[in-house]
């Protein structure tokens, strides 16, 4: 397995567009379109929030009814929750647009959307876009590219990746885009994920791999503790590379696995260090806890902490917040048995052990916390279970930011 300079247009047989449909934003695009021309199977992860957005609804029901799927369909701007059963109509409406100008059926098309809650989607607009996107559709890296760019809302920069691993003798690729920026949280956050691949794998080994994988990463961020309307992420493969078809669990599904699990780790990643207003991305590692369960409770115990996320934005080694976050996480342990310490590419850095602080210098610990990823490390000494889980600072810009989101 290797990262390669490409995105959801690298596997085979993968197309995007993009368009500028005014849905909200001007000036700059606002819609993409994922399209494959040989059938996908489909696998998806979505938000746990009881609001559930319309597209999600619709998603969900594609999927589980194991419909093909060539194309997936976005626009950012405007979420298309809580709209009620328009918002169902519309998400039909987009999805017949799509499959009249790509000439496939509608249950073909996934339709995701993100951006203010409570607000109509403007059919005419969307349909100009997605009228526009099919004549657009390209392979090339720049397609994909400007994808990812047309997904963003109050993210600062697309978010795209790709690798290359070889299966039955075949190389293969597993593509993504991803944009996500506040309204994050464990348990799937807003964030929209769209994987391609041209692997040859069943429906249901896709699905068990992706429901797996997304326990240790997506699961694992948090950049403000709210947990979304719209969070999906969706895989679609259409087999284009033409290795075995993996259809239980040996050896290339198990290749396939670490390769999706490495790109979903990355996109989340991505999605915690470019949080609202963030300058930096904050891992939280626990090592030797007793359970894998444990583990990540007191992995996103800390990284859901204001008061940690605060002395991360002030480059202040707090470790009485850190402590503090994982004594109330619900995990048992033993205070003077764990050891805590900093790490950034400044260095490593000891602040407490048996009990009480370490001996430590102030100066050198704020160096270390002023790079824009700064990790905890907390070594537990109970066992050997471990987890890690991203977040990022709290500074003054978040406030800013959503204080005036909808205007």
């Amino acid at each position: 397995m290797k990262k390669v300079d490409g995105t959801v247009t690298t596997p085979k047989g993968f197309f995007a567009g993009s368009a500028a449909a005014g849905i909200k934003y001007e000036n700059r695009t606002d819609m993409a379109l994922i399209f494959s021309k040989e059938p996908c199977n489909a696998a998806g992860v979505f938000t746990s929030n009881v609001v559930k957005a319309a597209p999600v609804l619709w998603d969900k029901n594609l999927i589980e009814e194991k419909n093909d799927i060539h194309a997936i369909v976005v626009n950012s701007g405007i979420a298309n929750a809580c709209t009620g059963k328009e918002g169902m109509d519309i998400c039909k409406q987009m999805a017949k647009s799509v499959a009249d100008n790509m000439n496939i059926d509608e249950k073909n098309v996934l339709v995701s959307s993100t951006g203010v809650i409570g607000f109509q989607i403007p059919m005419e607009k969307a349909a100009n876009g997605i009228k526009e996107m099919s004549s657009n559709i390209a392979d090339t890296r720049k397609a994909g590219n400007d994808a990812a760019k047309a997904i963003m809302t109050t993210d600062t920069h697309e978010k795209e990746l790709c690798i290359e691993l070889e299966i039955d003798g075949k190389i293969c690729h597993i593509g993504a885009i991803a944009k996500g920026s506040g309204m994050i949280h464990p348990n799937m956050c807003t964030m929209l994920c769209f994987v391609t691949s041209d692997v040859s794998i069943s429906k249901g080994m896709l699905q068990k791999a992706l429901s797996s994988i997304v326990i240790d990463t997506f699961n694992m961020i948090s950049v403000d503790g709210d947990t979304s309307t719209n969070d999906s992420l969706m895989v679609i493969a259409n087999g284009l590379a033409k290795n075995k078809m993996i259809d239980e669990e040996n050896d290339d599904y198990k290749i396939f696995y670490d390769g999706l699990f490495y790109v979903c780790k990355e996109m989340a990643m991505m999605l915690a260090g470019d949080g609202e207003g963030a300058t930096a991305l904050f891992e939280v590692d626990i090592k030797n806890a007793d359970s894998k369960e444990n583990a990540r409770t007191l992995a996103k115990s800390v990284i859901c902490s204001n008061l940690t996320k605060a002395a991360i934005f002030g480059h202040d080694a707090n470790w009485g917040r850190i402590l503090c976050a994982l004594g109330y996480s619900g995990a048992s342990f033993d205070p003077d048995n764990i050891e805590l310490f900093i790490e950034s590419s400044e260095g490593r850095l000891l602040l407490f052990k048996d009990g009480k602080a370490a001996d430590y210098s102030e100066d050198e610990a704020s160096k270390i916390l002023s790079k824009d990823k700064v990790s905890a490390i907390v070594d537990m000494h109970m066992g050997s279970a471990c987890a890690s889980a991203w977040g990022c600072d709290l500074t003054y810009d978040y406030v800013k930011i959503n204080a005036d989101y909808r205007s």
